[in-house]
């Protein structure tokens, strides 16, 4: 889902040199309340304003050009600056600006969309709602594992389970499912005890010494049957997963764990409900990431790469059984009582449509399986650096893990910033990337649509920054530096 930054991290990535009281930036500090940001720091320091876009990259105020090596929030697949997608908006915009797509009323995009969204799962799924946000999506198949239950004569299966570190979006009900702490504190969050969490799947962080990854997989597997048979397999309505948790540190799954978590889902007839917010779209190398880990979902979320975020759109699509308990629970109490006023609004379902087009015109999978292997094969080159843990990855997608001792995998005391200073350099040299709540780690998702001559410009840029970072750890004593 939508991914999020440490607080310190937030507020160095939207650092900015001081600027004037009437400079864009600050007067938008003036005006605007900044989501993810530190706001005191915004304070002092005024955002990076942006004012163009041009491919993999963006350009701010003065003209300088960076790299997106996120592409924005892990969701401008095609870049910035395709016109293709601004065209199929303008065109739909001429012919119907907006019209709602509830009771009885649709739209003629509406349905074409879904339509081909169907096509492209491995799965069957019966039915596709959208919905404006990957939060909004999250928030309504929570809505729809009790709906679910209470329809087929369950109604105390109402758990939700889904794992530490793992981000599902920030409205009541996904931000429940969010299993990360800063999401929650001072907001009262989770909103209820229906809300569990198990074990984060992180190997290098978390497997124990001589433990492969299969039997690591085997071990979170056991303890999530050991959570559902504590709680009571007949309390437990769905499990929450992203494929590669995105949020958390670009963290891909040990080998056999889905299979096995799979399994477990099985055997107690809890719904799995895979967050596609991320990986939907292409970015692992697959159409949805399930497909790349061979995980079976009941529904699934999409969202950010499904418009290439030129629009705001996500959608939930869910398998026939569930679809058949809101047909029944339909007729009971007359309607389906859930929408919002700008579902499958038909200007941002034209443009998630004629996206779609594209990634299969233009061969998008195939880019992303040929130069993800190069963007794979370029970030494990730091494995051997003295500052790099770990790195991981798959597709487009990868994660570099920064550590202060390499034996003992010990990362940086927090309050050092060493991430925020290596995001930081990587702005003055013209790439954006970001930092995620996984110990120090570096996430790199480009748009799907980068070449391997800009993969390899992306990491001279990462370098430099790297270089810049290991400079200042070394000068500063940092490696040695621990809490007290």
């Amino acid at each position: 889902m939508d991914d999020a930054s440490s607080p310190e991290t937030a507020g160095a990535e939207t650092a900015a040199p001081a600027s004037k009281p009437n400079s864009l930036g600050a007067r938008n500090v003036a005006h605007v309340a900044h989501g993810y940001a530190n706001l005191d720091t915004l304070e002092r320091t005024p955002p990076m304003v942006v004012t163009r876009g041009r491919g993999v990259s963006i350009v701010d105020e003065e003209g300088r050009d960076y790299i997106e090596g996120v592409a924005g929030m892990w969701c401008a697949n095609f870049g910035f600056s395709e016109n293709e997608l601004v065209e199929a908006a303008i065109e739909q915009f001429r012919a119907l600006p907006y019209y709602h797509t509830l009771i009885d009323k649709t739209t003629e995009p509406m349905g074409r969309l879904a339509e081909r969204l169907k096509g492209s799962t491995h799965v069957p799924m019966a039915r596709v709602f959208f919905a404006n946000s990957g939060s909004e999506a999250n928030d309504t198949l929570v809505k729809l594992a009790w709906y679910y239950h209470n329809a087929i004569g369950k109604p105390e299966k109402k758990k939700i389970v889904s794992r530490f570190m793992g981000f599902h979006g920030v409205t009541c009900g996904a931000a429940s499912v969010t299993g990360i702490p800063q999401m929650h504190t001072d907001f009262d969050l989770p909103v209820s005890e229906r809300f569990l969490k198990t074990d984060c799947p992180h190997f290098y962080r978390y497997g124990e010494a001589g433990e492969s990854e299969e039997d690591y997989a085997s071990r979170l597997a056991a303890n999530l049957e050991e959570l559902i048979l504590r709680e009571g397999p007949e309390t437990v309505a769905a499990f929450f997963a992203e494929p590669v948790m995105g949020g958390g540190g670009c963290i891909v799954p040990p080998r056999t764990y889905f299979e096995k978590v799979q399994a477990i889902l099985d055997r107690y007839e809890i719904l799995f409900f895979a967050d596609e917010v991320i990986t939907g779209s292409g970015r692992t190398g697959c159409w949805l990431g399930s497909e790349t880990f061979n995980i079976r979902p009941d529904g699934l979320s999409l969202a950010k790469g499904l418009a290439s975020a030129y629009q705001p759109i996500s959608a939930v699509m869910i398998n026939q059984k569930l679809y058949d308990a809101m047909l029944a629970e339909s007729r009971k109490l007359g309607f389906f009582a859930h929408a919002f006023t700008t579902t499958g609004h038909p200007v941002a379902v034209a443009v998630a449509l004629r996206c779609q087009e594209l990634m299969e015109e233009r061969d998008v999978l195939g880019n992303v399986t040929r130069v993800g292997a190069h963007l794979q094969e370029r970030i494990r080159a730091f494995a051997d650096h003295p500052l790099v843990g770990t790195t991981r990855g798959v597709g487009m997608m990868a994660a570099i893990e920064l550590v202060a001792d390499k034996e003992t995998r010990r990362s940086f005391e927090p309050s050092l910033g060493v991430k925020t200073f290596a995001v930081d350099r990587a702005r003055e040299h013209g790439l954006i990337i970001r930092s995620a709540l996984s110990g120090d780690s570096l996430a790199f998702a480009p748009p799907l649509v980068m070449t391997e001559a800009e993969v390899d410009e992306m990491m001279r840029r990462f370098t430099l920054a790297l270089d810049d970072t290991t400079r200042w750890v070394e000068e500063n004593g940092l490696q040695a530096k621990q809490a007290a």
